[in-house]
């Protein structure tokens, strides 16, 4: 399954606490493609994917936004 999530027009820590309960929604060979441009966001999210240990792509949309594709293993 493939969840998507635009969190373009909301602040930091709103993206996270949402991104977290997709994670825990997420199945094996399940996806997620999030686009963030909160500052804080851009910052936190990559860091909380990595300390979890999910496979993720950046692709920089532009100066304040950028997507995120998540893959759980």
């Amino acid at each position: 399954m493939l969840y998507e999530y635009d969190a373009t027009k909301e602040r930091c820590p709103l993206p996270l606490v949402k991104l977290r309960v997709i994670l825990k929604k997420m199945q094996a060979d399940d996806s997620c493609r999030l686009l963030i441009a909160d500052k804080g966001s851009r910052k936190d999210i990559p860091a909380l994917l990595t300390r979890q240990g999910y496979d993720y792509s950046l692709k920089k949309i532009s100066d304040s936004m950028v997507e995120l594709h998540i893959e759980n293993k």
